[in-house]
């Protein structure tokens, strides 16, 4: 089911993660004891129920094919199957990263995502 994922991540704590050479997530993921992704289809409205308003965003786009079987899908909101790491990101699975700036109406602007 893989292929390439999102997170959306603080560019400060992606920023820590790089100088550090990994991910483990974001305070709510630690506190979940996975990381949370979204596939395409998701990752919309994850801005919209979990970041909006807020700048200095990135989004992240991972090859969920290299994440092995630490990467499980599981029911979450409305019993959609969500994308989660139990692990720690490897960033040598990370495709691209790109700023998710906000519109003047406060929307996040996605770029074009891939496939």
């Amino acid at each position: 089911m893989s292929g390439i994922i999102y997170k959306i991540v603080p560019s400060t704590l992606w920023r820590n993660a790089q100088a550090g050479g990994t991910f483990d997530g974001a305070p709510a993921d630690l506190a979940d004891g996975f990381i949370h992704f979204s596939t395409g289809e998701q990752v919309r409205e994850t801005a919209q129920r979990h970041f909006a308003g807020q700048d200095d965003l990135l989004l992240v786009a991972i090859d969920g094919d290299v994440l092995g079987e630490a990467l499980v899908y599981e029911a979450s909101r409305g019993g959609a199957l969500f994308p989660h790491l139990y692990g720690p990101l490897p960033l040598t699975a990370v495709v691209s990263e790109q700023p998710l700036p906000l519109s003047p109406d406060g929307t996040h602007v996605f770029p074009e995502l891939g496939a």
